[in-house]
C-alpha cells in the first residue's frame, strides 16, 4: 500500500526540529488523555548540541507530508554503545532503532517505517528496533495497554491503532515493559510489614534521604548502583559521564529528598529508590506552557506538591546482593518508608512503579507482594532488515 502524495522529508536544522516537535504535539493533542509537555524540553531532547545522548549516537529525523500538510514523523537512530552489547540483551551488532513515531494513517505509517529502515540499512544495520524515543532511558516502547487514563511524568502515550500499523509493516514484539499501579493509602500485607520491621532492627542497614547539598555526588552514587544493578538487563545501555551530569541537572528541580532514598549496608551504598511527584498534574493546568504565567505555577508546585500521584521510575540493588533475601528486604524497606512520607506529608493516594521488564521476575514479585496491579503495558518491536 502506497500513496504518491505522501512525501518523506529529511529534518534538518533548528526550524526542522521545531516542525518535527510540533507535529508530534499536534498528534498527541488528539488523544483524550494526553498531557501537554513543555515544548522547550521536547526541543532539547532532539537537539544534538544539548542532549548528550547524541555524543554516542547517529540519527536522522523524518517528517511526512501530504499536500504540504504534516501527516507523520519518525526518527531513525543508532546508539553506538548499544551496538557493543551482547545480542541476547536486546541490541548488539547491527541493531538500529526507530522512535518518535506518529502517523495519520496506515499508508503514512508504512512509508515512514520504510524510510527509517532504509536509512538504518544504509548505515550498516540489519535490524530495526522500536519505538525507542530516543535513548532507552527516555521513552522506550509503544503504549499498547492503558490508553484509558492519563500518563504520569516521563511516560509515553500513544493511540492503540499504532500497534496494528507497526505489526502490519512486518514487526513483531520483542519486549514488553510494565507499569504497576499502587493504592498507597492501603496497608501492606502483614508479611511485608514483618520483613520491613526486621530490616529496621538490623543495625547494618541504614536508609537515608539523598543529600541535595551534595547533589552531584549523590547522582554519581545512584547511577553507579544503577549501572551495576541493571547491567544484565534487556536493553541496558550504561550512562556516560556527560549523561550523568545532564540527568542530575534535569532531575534536581523535582527531587524531594525524603522521597528519594539510598540504602547503605555497613556504611556502603548498595541500593536506591527514586520517586518523582507527578508533574503532569501541573503541566495539565498550564497547558504545557511556561509563559506568560506557567512558570509561576510550576515553581510554586515544585516547592510544595500536594495530592498528586507519585512515580517510581528507577530502583536498583547492587548485583552482589541479587537473589538474596536482603535485596528484596531493602526494596520493601525503601518502598514502605517512601510510601509513609508520600501519604503523610504529600497527601498522595496512588503511585506507579515502572517500567519493569516482563522478564524481571524479582521486581514483578515485589510489585505483586505489595498488591499493586499492572495498569500500563509498553511494547518494543523488532524487524529484520535482511531481505
Amino acid at each position: 500500500m502506497s500513496d504518491a502524495n505522501v512525501v518523506i522529508e529529511l529534518v534538518e536544522g533548528k526550524a526542522g526540529r521545531a516542525a518535527f516537535v510540533d507535529t508530534g504535539r499536534d498528534f498527541a493533542a488528539r488523544e483524550p488523555h494526553w498531557v501537554p509537555q513543555l515544548r522547550s524540553e521536547q526541543l532539547e531532547l532532539v537537539n544534538p548540541e544539548k542532549n548528550p545522548f547524541f555524543g554516542h549516537a547517529a540519527h536522522q529525523l523524518f517528517l511526512a507530508r501530504r499536500g504540504g500538510k504534516p501527516v507523520g514523523r519518525i526518527s531513525a537512530h543508532i546508539d553506538r554503545l548499544a551496538l557493543e552489547l551482547p545480542r541476547e540483551q536486546g541490541f548488539g551488532p547491527g541493531a538500529g532503532m526507530f522512535g518518535y513515531f506518529d502517523a495519520e494513517d496506515e499508508t503514512v505509517a508504512h512509508a515512514l517505517l520504510k524510510r527509517a529502515e532504509e536509512w538504518l540499512a544504509s548505515q550498516g544495520m540489519n535490524r530495526a528496533i522500536g519505538p525507542i524515543s530516543m535513548s532507552i532511558w527516555e521513552e522506550p516502547g509503544l503504549l499498547v495497554k492503558g490508553q484509558d487514563h492519563d500518563p504520569m511524568i516521563m511516560m509515553g502515550h500513544h493511540p492503540a491503532i499504532y500497534r496494528e500499523w507497526i505489526e502490519s509493516a512486518g514487526y513483531s514484539r520483542t519486549k514488553t515493559l510494565l507499569t504497576y499501579d499502587l493504592d498507597v493509602t492501603s496497608e501492606f500485607p502483614p508479611l511485608i510489614r514483618r520483613i520491613v520491621q526486621s530490616g529496621q532492627r538490623n543495625d547494618r542497614i541504614t536508609l537515608r534521604p539523598v543529600d541535595v547539598s551534595r547533589w552531584d555526588e549523590e547522582v554519581e552514587t545512584i547511577l553507579a548502583i544503577l549501572n551495576d544493578a541493571w547491567s544484565n538487563n534487556w536493553g541496558f545501555v550504561p550512562f556516560t559521564n556527560a549523561e550523568i551530569a545532564y540527568a542530575g541537572k534535569k532531575l534536581k528541580p523535582i527531587i524531594h529528598p525524603d522521597l528519594n532514598l539510598i540504602a547503605e549496608l555497613d556504611g556502603k551504598p548498595v541500593a536506591f529508590m527514586l520517586t518523582f511527584p507527578d508533574m503532569n498534574d501541573v503541566l495539565r493546568k498550564v497547558d504545557g506552557k511556561l509563559f506568560p504565567f506557567g512558570w509561576f505555577h510550576i515553581l510554586r508546585w515544585l516547592r510544595k506538591p500536594r495530592r498528586m500521584g507519585m512515580r517510581v521510575p528507577l530502583m536498583g540493588v547492587l548485583r552482589e546482593l541479587h537473589n538474596s533475601r536482603l535485596a528484596s528486604q531493602l526494596a520493601f524497606m525503601m518502598i514502605s518508608q517512601i510510601r509513609d512520607v508520600a501519604v503523610d506529608k504529600y497527601e498522595t493516594r496512588r503511585a506507579e512503579i515502572g517500567w519493569i521488564l516482563d522478564d524481571n521476575q524479582g521486581m514483578m514479585a515485589i510489585a505483586d507482594a505489595i498488591q499493586s496491579t499492572i495498569n500500563r503495558e509498553y511494547a518494543i518491536f523488532e524487524k529484520s532488515l535482511i531481505s
